[in-house]
């Protein structure tokens, strides 16, 4: 009779193959399954509405006396110097836009991971936390830099057109860095805020209504302590206020709130801090057998 012999696990000697940015397909699939979601295109779309408008102010500003007629005493709202750039950053437009495509676009970065078990999935490869978090965190990336970065250096780039020289540039050399470190302020706080939150709960439409409140509830709460108390500081509640102080004190213009911007700068820090503790303790890696 032959031996009937089974066949046990046999342990594989290959060696993994690593990748340069493990992180990219995570934010590739991330962007992807954003813009397949019903009416964000429209959603992503409007957000550029501000980036139009005060495209069209710069316009405007180039060739008052062909406007003269329109204007009626309101030209010197269309004064262009960092001011003008601070205004179009710091606006409450646009910072509720980006609340918006985010609410839309990233609610479920971490929501929908915990919601299918998928954390194992991920960690079964050869991929870090910081990779996974990266991934994610890039998402947020593309749509905030692309609403920041993007339209401010155009509109500094239109502006230069339109004038027909570099005066503008020469006067205020240093004003795309300025652009640079406030898109980055903006991309890195609310990536955090949205990943914490994102973090808490496997309901993606409940992570989607606690990105709007909290960033409408802050600047409530704001408003009626201001009206108790009547001081500047209650500003600090209001994670607008703190936003549009930061902006302020990067382009070197008089802050919006008699507080110094250094606690809005805190403010921002903190809640960033928070965001990666809590994030840290969410997503737990499972290691890779090699």
């Amino acid at each position: 009779m032959a031996t009937i012999r089974e066949k046990g696990y046999s342990h594989w000697d290959g060696k993994l193959g690593e990748r340069r940015f493990p992180w990219w397909p995570i934010t590739r699939t991330g962007i992807q399954l954003a813009f397949r979601k019903k009416r964000f295109k429209f959603v992503f779309a409007g957000s550029f509405v501000p980036a139009v408008v005060f495209l069209v102010g710069l316009y405007i500003s180039e060739r008052l006396e062909d406007f003269k007629s329109f204007l009626q005493g309101s030209d010197r709202l269309l004064n262009i110097n960092p001011n003008y750039f601070k205004t179009y950053f710091t606006n409450d437009s646009l910072l509720f836009l980006i609340v918006l495509v985010l609410g839309f676009a990233a609610a479920g970065l971490i929501a929908d991971d915990l919601k299918h078990n998928s954390l194992q999935l991920y960690f079964s490869r050869p991929l870090r936390k910081k990779d996974y978090l990266l991934g994610k965190m890039s998402v947020i990336f593309f749509f905030v830099l692309i609403l920041t970065a993007v339209p401010g250096l155009l509109l500094l780039l239109f502006k230069l057109i339109f004038a027909g020289s570099f005066k503008f540039f020469l006067d205020y050399p240093w004003l795309p860095l300025s652009i640079l470190c406030y898109s980055a302020l903006l991309t890195v706080f609310f990536a955090f805020y949205v990943l914490f939150l994102s973090s808490l709960s496997k309901n993606t439409r409940y992570v989607t209504i606690l990105v709007f409140m909290i960033y409408i509830f802050s600047d409530i709460l704001f408003g009626i302590l201001e009206g108790i108390f009547h001081k500047p500081g209650v500003a600090l509640f209001s994670i607008k206020a703190n936003l549009q102080q930061a902006g302020a004190f990067i382009f070197g213009q008089k802050l919006p709130f008699a507080v110094p911007a250094v606690w809005s700068f805190l403010i921002l820090a903190g809640i960033c801090v928070l965001s990666a503790a809590v994030l840290n303790r969410k997503i737990r890696s499972v290691e890779v057998i090699k």
